[in-house]
């Protein structure tokens, strides 16, 4: 993807910096644990977060006793992050892209929470390892919806196809995407990188929303917010009156953690 493509993707979500922090749900403490466990870490290691968001991971990690240098591109997401983690000790915000940061002093742990597929693919692995510096961990984090046994799943595939044909379903919230796809391979895509031992580990979790909350979800994703007004307007409201009708809709979640050591 071209790198200003992958730009206007990725900054997408500063449109919505408020409704992702009331509207994204946080991540398992299951999997914070493993993740904590894989990388040997305890109270004050020191991690670096690629893609802090509006800090919701950054909260779970300095909560663990975690020393977080937490990166954002995003000027309206990074000040939500400051102030929803005004207060936690060890966390620093930086406004950068992972391509831009420059490392001061090694580090235990590259961790990114629903943002590594944002990076630079052709350097990423290379920029983690000079990050830790020798040695270390690195664990990438998504959060997926398990699309295939939903019962509303054909009737939202209509919905999207009759209002939005030409939004492709290539990230997770569309519900004919094969959600897992921003993952990749994981133990192919590290061949050939600095890093080894790859394992991938999943927690599975519910959710309900209403159709309103629904809809709030949906507008938190960048595929959706790069529509054209009109037209998201009126998908989001056929969504939204479909969950409604249908008396909620129950979203059965994947947090998928992927891992791996410098070789």
């Amino acid at each position: 993807m071209p790198s200003h493509e992958l730009d206007e993707q990725r900054l997408a979500f500063g449109r919505v910096a408020e409704l992702y922090e009331r509207a994204r749900p946080s991540y398992p403490a299951a999997a914070i644990d493993g993740l904590i466990g894989y990388a040997s870490l305890g109270p004050g290691s020191r991690v670096l977060e690629v893609g802090a968001g509006t800090g919701k991971g950054t909260r779970l990690l300095a909560e663990r006793g975690l020393i977080v240098t937490a990166l954002e591109p995003d000027p309206a997401m990074s000040a939500v992050a400051r102030r929803e983690c005004a207060g936690l000790e060890g966390v620093g915000f930086e406004l950068s892209a992972f391509e831009s940061w420059e490392p001061q002093a090694p580090i235990e742990a590259v961790v990114s929470f629903q943002a590594w597929h944002w990076t630079e693919a052709g350097t990423r692995y290379e920029r983690a390892a000079r990050a830790l510096g020798g040695h270390g961990s690195l664990a990438a984090i998504w959060t997926f919806p398990d699309w295939a046994p939903n019962p509303m799943r054909d009737q939202l595939c209509e919905i999207y196809a009759n209002t939005a044909p030409g939004l492709a379903a290539d990230f997770p919230m569309h519900p004919a995407s094969e959600p897992t796809r921003l993952a990749g391979d994981w133990e192919n895509e590290l061949a050939g990188s600095p890093f080894g031992g790859a394992e991938v580990r999943e927690y599975p979790w519910p959710a309900r929303y209403g159709g309103q909350e629904y809809r709030a979800l949906l507008e938190t994703h960048q595929d959706h917010i790069l529509l054209a007004v009109p037209q998201r307007d009126r998908l989001l409201a056929a969504v939204a009156a479909a969950v409604e009708r249908a008396g909620g809709i129950q979203l059965d979640f994947v947090t998928r953690l992927c891992l791996a050591r410098l070789a």
